[in-house]
């Protein structure tokens, strides 16, 4: 009957916990930012104009049927761009301390 011996310690590349959740809010929050950028310049370009006292006497609002479905697909292409520019950014960070941790330890072994 042979002994089993457990092998030793081999560091994993992941990165920590907190610096995956940091990634994590960080591609969150462009995706928020994104969308708002992208639903404002959509929706400054639809034409909407707010201020009644640009209005002329009995003058109607502009009919703006189609705006909030163009605002929303603005809102939709700004978040998709925000976060996946910033997903990009966080997973060369991630890979990049990775690799960084590696060379340490190797150092530290010698």
């Amino acid at each position: 009957m042979s002994h089993q011996v457990a092998r030793d310690y081999t560091p994993t590349a992941l990165p920590s916990v907190t610096a995956r959740l940091l990634a994590f809010l960080a591609i969150l929050l462009a995706g928020v930012c994104g969308g708002l950028i992208g639903f404002s310049v959509t929706d400054l370009q639809c034409g909407n104009d707010d201020d009644p006292a640009d209005l002329a006497v009995g003058e109607s609002p502009p009919d703006e049927s189609g705006c909030d479905t163009w605002a929303g697909g603005g809102a939709v292409a700004g978040a998709v761009v925000g976060a996946g520019g910033v997903a990009v950014v966080s997973v060369l960070v991630l890979r990049a301390m990775a690799e960084w941790r590696r060379e340490l330890e190797l150092e530290g072994d010698g």
